[in-house]
């Protein structure tokens, strides 16, 4: 039985789709950790650049790194270190990574 489950290790990145990157050639990657009650629990990473996004429901806590992520509503969220947040699915964002940003999910 695993107790510790590492969000530390490289994650495998590949290049954001170009129609949905505005600025940079940023890459992602994710990696899952384990599932609890139906979820997925994981971590994700974005190197530094501007990407769009259409969201899924999910929870996540920011482990590194720093983005502002802006939701066409105008919302607009300051991302760093013990960051927690809530997307909806269907929200439509656009994710301006400063510094390698690096998250654990739960999906």
């Amino acid at each position: 039985m695993t107790r510790v489950l590492d969000t530390s290790s490289p994650i495998p990145l590949a290049a954001v789709e170009s129609s949905m990157v505005d600025d940079g050639k940023p890459t992602t990657g994710s990696r899952p950790l384990t599932a609890l009650a139906g979820l997925e629990i994981g971590v994700w990473e974005m190197t530094t650049g501007t990407a769009r996004d259409i969201e899924a429901d999910e929870v996540f806590v920011v482990l590194s790194g720093s983005a502002t992520v802006t939701f066409d509503d105008g919302d607009v969220i300051e991302l760093g270190p013990g960051v927690l947040v809530r997307l909806h699915a269907g929200d439509s964002t656009s994710w301006v990574v400063h510094e390698t940003l690096r998250k654990v999910y739960v999906v």
